[in-house]
């Protein structure tokens, strides 16, 4: 198993939500390179950024700091937040990402969907985050009425490879993963699943690795200091 220290981006720097609400937002650096550089020092081969304000505009104001990760940390670089267009995905490819993640325009505009897919493969995730059973978009400003199994069962039949699924009742909470969450899915789903929210404790890392999940993010719990982020890396392999 994969473990994926977060980035989230807002205004060029590295901050943390609490359940995805910007007015309860805390700065954690101004420099968000020293930390992916951190990241890559304590084992780290893969990170996941997310453009907090693309996420609501739709824009990619986090640019230069998503390529200047990219091109100076050799890591395998996934970014997602307000990925809405074909120019978009090739922008962040581009400028050296390795995965991109569509979130709301997944399940609102599936000729796009199709479109990313089938001219990247692999290089397309999608973001599934859910509230209350169902699938949050626009930056989880609004929750759908579609459900998180019927989602996921329309993005594996999209040929999508990689869901990363948050439970965003667990982000930022330090309440540890929702497990039963992440069985359930990982024995109804062929499709790669990166475990994200509340991951906290190292035993979340260990029962996550245990299910055969492809990956699991750390967020806040590396920030807090809860998780040493070498030793994660080394439970999950």
């Amino acid at each position: 198993m994969i473990i994926y220290p977060a980035i989230d981006l807002y205004e060029k720097k590295a901050v943390r939500l609490y359940q995805g609400d910007y007015a309860n937002m805390t700065v954690y650096s101004e420099h968000p390179l020293s930390v992916a550089e951190d990241f890559v020092r304590q084992g780290a081969t893969h990170v996941h950024l997310v453009d907090l304000e693309g996420a609501k505009t739709g824009q990619t104001p986090n640019l230069p700091v998503v390529e200047e990760i990219a091109r100076q940390t050799g890591l395998f670089v996934e970014v997602g937040g307000g990925i809405r267009s074909m120019e978009t995905v090739k922008t962040y490819l581009s400028a050296g990402v390795s995965r991109v993640i569509l979130g709301t325009a997944a399940l609102q505009d599936r000729a796009f969907l199709a479109e990313a897919v089938a001219a990247y493969g692999g290089k397309i995730a999608v973001g599934a985050d859910v509230r209350d059973g169902c699938i949050a978009v626009k930056g989880w400003l609004e929750t759908s009425a579609c459900s998180l199994e019927e989602f996921l069962s329309q993005m594996q039949a999209a040929g999508v490879r990689t869901v990363v699924c948050t439970d965003i009742s667990r982000d930022g909470a330090m309440r540890g993963a929702n497990l039963a969450l992440y069985r359930r899915l990982s024995a109804q789903f062929r499709m790669d699943i990166i475990a994200s929210g509340g991951v906290s404790t190292l035993d979340d890392v260990r029962e996550l690795q245990r299910m055969g999940l492809a990956g699991a993010i750390i967020g806040k719990a590396y920030y807090t200091g809860a998780i040493a982020l070498n030793q994660a890396i080394e439970v999950a392999k």
